[in-house]
């Protein structure tokens, strides 16, 4: 039986971020280090492909540091933590190592900033993310109000409109913050926002990806995990681009009735999918279609985070 012929463009950039990267290097170097077990309070990223690959190497995942023995190294998630953790861990004499990324710990500077210049701080995010949970455990309770979408921003009632500021979730969509942000400006135009935009570099890259692609395709893929935030965000954005998108873990995952009358498929990946997982997806189409592979690049991306001093020779 011949096969179908099927167009594959891939979206450029996709994939890990600098963020990511940099946290998985923590958890393989502490594992270098210490020698296994290294422990890693949350999902170091959102991906279950990376976490299985760092658990094969030593590393063991816990919800709480109640979890973790006297004395054995524990990692904080890319995400960011409450301060409440470090302090947790500094109390028992747990050698930690934070991960989180430098983007999202830009945002906590920038809520502690407001906060000492007396505002009363928005956080425009999703409830219940870790990212969330982290930031707004960077200050004391009912310092920081949740906004997560245009309703909450037309029902905010601030306690002094000329003292406002406000933060972002840094994997939010960069469209639909936007037009948060809007109703927030033409309600308190005195309010401050940052000096540069919080949704990372990655997100925004992301998305711009998508976008590019989706009116060029029947069918848009998004490699990544349900829990990850930015994975969702570019299917929501492909989906608002008028292609219909589907999020996979891995190739397995894949409802091969969603290719009935496709000729052209998009992939992408979230920031904190491997390639490797972007390779084994295209090997799956391979096997049921004759495929031509293009690349549809935006912009190029060679940006890079320092690891923590401790585990640099």
């Amino acid at each position: 039986m011949t096969r179908p012929s099927l167009t594959v463009l891939v979206a450029n950039p996709r994939g890990f971020c600098a963020g990511v990267d940099r946290a998985i290097q923590i958890v393989e170097r502490a594992i270098e280090k210490y020698g296994p077990p290294v422990y890693v309070r949350h999902e170091i990223v959102h991906n279950r492909f990376v976490v299985q690959s760092l658990e094969a190497k030593g590393a063991v995942f816990v919800d709480e540091l109640d979890e973790v023995p006297a004395d054995a190294p524990v990692i904080f998630s890319a995400h960011g933590v409450p301060k409440s953790v470090p302090a947790d861990a500094e109390r028992r004499r747990l050698p930690y190592l934070d991960a989180t990324c430098p983007l999202v710990g830009k945002v906590h500077r920038e809520a502690e900033r407001h906060y000492e210049d007396g505002l009363e701080i928005i956080l425009i995010g999703h409830a219940g993310h870790p990212e969330v949970i982290g930031t707004m455990g960077q200050l004391p309770p009912g310092a920081i109000a949740l906004v997560e979408d245009i309703e909450d921003a037309e029902a905010f009632n601030p306690r002094d409109p000329m003292k406002l500021a406000y933060i972002t979730q840094t994997t939010l969509s960069v469209d639909d913050t936007a037009r948060i942000v809007e109703v927030l400006r033409r309600r308190f135009p005195a309010i401050h926002g940052p000096r540069k935009e919080d949704i990372c570099y990655a997100t925004t890259n992301r998305q711009n990806a998508v976008k590019a692609m989706a009116g060029k395709c029947d069918l848009a893929l998004v490699i990544g995990a349900p829990n990850s935030s930015n994975s969702l965000r570019l299917v929501e954005v492909a989906q608002k681009s008028g292609v219909t998108a589907k999020l996979v873990q891995r190739a397995e995952d894949i409802d091969w009735a969603w290719f009935d009358g496709v000729r052209t498929v998009g992939i992408t990946a979230g920031a904190s999918a491997p390639e490797t997982l972007v390779e084994e997806v295209i090997a799956a189409l391979s096997t049921r279609f004759v495929v031509a592979i293009e690349t549809v690049a935006t912009v190029s991306e060679d940006i890079s985070f320092k690891l923590p001093a401790a585990l640099v020779e």
